[in-house]
């Protein structure tokens, strides 16, 4: 009975929504890049200063990303989803009538950003408690509905902003938002081993069931996953946000530049799916060790590419490969803590995951001011990317679960 009820078909539907609210989420909160010069040019505000948008969006979700992990191990996914969609299409809305560039940091960057969040880490732990089996690919299909963003939801914005003024744009995108996720996060429910009528074998499925949340967050464990993604995000931050400018200074246009950007983000679809078949046959700790080692090599490649084509080879080895390591740490996590504290674990590694993202648009921006151009900030993530891969290794999981109450562990 307890195989029938964790493998129910409702499982698919947790995906399908998670992939489709991450879409439009991340796709409204990205699409800063496309208004930047428009904004500009119309409100005066600097280009830095409306660049700190990001930066500060970032290190909100870095903040934010525990505290919804917490509230939704202990009030469920659906609360938490539900209030973070609504604060985000609140937030973009606000931001789109801000008077003035400090009311647009505070409504963009630290409103949206720490609503944006509560998707992520609530969602994940959610969909990872969904599946006994497949874990890997089913947390990759919801990542890669959120690789979706760049070919979907940019293009879209692209669009609006031929016709609307940037204000605008992000009106339509609150509204999208509110329309897609409000909606969706209805859908969201408790895993089975979580409710309360749950035989305790269901929960009984982590190395100790009885783990404390103190010990968890003060365990080995918990902290190489933390520093690994918070130098794996490091390592790819820098390449994604300066990759463009930096093909325009090796005289590519405007055009060729940003479709770099494109071929980067369709190579990550397939590496998201593929990253996660490979982590449910080969072990996920072994796939992202290797994937850690290859991501450093493909920041690398950047340093050495001159014309679009090479850039396109880069793009293609680079997007498949940092897009698809990311899913495997939810798979890790699911693998060695408890289902009763996933979405704070999760919010724990997004939360160095965000800070590490954080490092790039300061750290490319401060190295072109220095230099003139973005060399040696390829050669630092390339070195940042070996780092988080010798911690990788060092991984260790949790011995299996002692029996609890007369129940065999797994």
């Amino acid at each position: 009975m307890t195989q029938v009820v964790k493998d129910s078909p409702y499982r698919w539907v947790m995906v399908a929504a998670g992939g489709m609210m991450g879409c439009v989420a991340m796709g409204a909160l990205f699409a800063l890049p496309v208004l930047l010069k428009p904004m500009q040019a119309e409100t005066g505000w600097s280009m830095t200063g409306l660049s700190w948008a990001l930066t500060i969006a970032f290190l909100a979700m870095a903040f934010a990303s525990m505290l919804w992990g917490n509230l939704s191990d202990r009030f469920g996914a659906r609360p938490v989803v539900l209030t973070g969609a609504v604060l985000f299409s609140a937030s973009l809305w606000l931001a789109a009538h801000a008077p003035s560039l400090y009311v647009f940091l505070l409504c963009y960057g630290v409103m949206a950003g720490g609503a944006v969040a509560a998707f992520f880490a609530p969602m994940m732990a959610t969909v990872m408690g969904w599946f006994t089996t497949q874990r890997g690919l089913a947390v990759s299909l919801v990542s890669a509905g959120m690789g979706m963003a760049p070919l979907t939801m940019s293009p879209l914005v692209a669009q609006l902003i031929q016709t609307h003024d940037w204000r605008g744009v992000l009106q339509v995108l609150a509204v999208i938002v509110a329309v897609v996720t409000i909606p969706l996060s209805f859908l969201m429910r408790r895993p089975p081993a979580m409710e309360e009528t749950a035989p305790l074998a269901m929960m009984a499925d982590a190395p100790d069931a009885r783990m404390t949340l103190r010990q968890a967050l003060t365990s080995n464990q918990f902290l190489v996953l933390v520093a690994t993604n918070f130098f794996c995000c490091a390592t790819h931050s820098g390449p994604i946000v300066h990759t463009v400018s930096y093909a325009q200074l090796c005289g590519l246009s405007v055009v060729a530049a940003v479709s770099i950007y494109s071929v980067e983000g369709f190579a990550g679809l397939f590496g998201r799916v593929g990253f996660g078949v490979m982590g449910d046959r080969f072990g996920a700790k072994r796939v992202l060790a290797t994937g850690l080692f290859l991501q450093s090599l493909g920041a690398m490649g950047y340093f050495f590419a001159q014309d679009l084509w090479q850039f396109y080879s880069v793009a293609s080895m680079f997007g498949f490969i940092y897009a698809g390591i990311m899913p495997l740490y939810a798979v890790l996590i699911r693998e060695n803590f408890p289902m009763k504290m996933l979405g704070t674990i999760m919010g724990g590694t997004g939360m160095a995951g965000s800070l590490g993202m954080a490092t790039g648009p300061v750290m490319g921006g401060a190295i072109f001011d220095a230099t003139g151009g973005f060399g040696l900030m390829y050669l630092i993530c390339a070195g940042m990317g070996l780092f988080a891969f010798l911690i990788a290794t060092t991984f260790r999981p949790f011995p299996k679960a002692p029996e609890v109450a007369g129940i065999p562990a797994e």
